[in-house]
């Protein structure tokens, strides 16, 4: 099962390729605030490159990162993708049964993420991505749901995750540390 192409209006999701190594190493960089050296870059993009495949030989979720390119020019201007995402529910009292305590146990989802440089920021990229995705994991992998999380102060990805209808919750609490911001969309076929 491959997620890539993806085609949208504006855009073509597709694998990442060896030739992509310095737009991607500049991409993360901006997107995380990281430096990157060319030969950590290039360790992680064979990698992901290799992912692919083997992936689909074992039948698995297409899980890791895409380019997000332009239709018009090709050219790279983000990522987005599939990773196995961790979620704490018992943090949420709604989210536990009638009697569970709190607790931080982990539940496996499927995991949005988006990152889409800065100067191709504010036109609604990052959601039209996002989007062809949700629609991928929902039609194709027949998901229950899909789940997004960034931190408190990442207005602009909670704002996305809005624009894609999911639900925001924000961890009422300060553990998991890691755990701050969760987007939940759930299957439309779920009714």
């Amino acid at each position: 099962m491959s997620l890539a192409p993806l085609s949208t209006e504006r855009l073509l999701i597709r694998e990442f390729t060896l030739a992509d190594s310095e737009a991607r190493r500049l991409l993360t960089e901006e997107a995380f605030g990281s430096a990157v050296s060319p030969e950590q870059n290039d360790l992680w993009l064979r990698w992901t490159v290799l992912n692919y495949g083997e992936l689909a030989k074992l039948y698995q979720p297409p899980y890791g990162d895409y380019a997000i390119t332009l239709k018009d020019t090709g050219e790279l201007i983000g990522a987005v993708g599939l990773v196995p995402a961790g979620v704490p529910w018992g943090v949420f009292e709604h989210h536990r049964a009638a009697g569970e305590p709190y607790h931080e146990l982990v539940s496996p989802e499927f995991g949005l993420f988006w990152a889409v440089f800065k100067a191709h920021q504010k036109k609604g990229y990052a959601a039209e991505a996002a989007q062809a995705v949700i629609d991928f994991v929902f039609k194709v992998i027949h998901a229950r749901r899909i789940i997004a999380t960034t931190e408190h102060e990442n207005l602009a990805s909670q704002g996305v995750m809005r624009k894609l209808g999911m639900t925001v919750e924000h961890n009422p609490g300060s553990d998991p540390f890691w755990f701050q911001v969760v987007g939940v969309l759930d299957n439309p076929a779920m009714g």
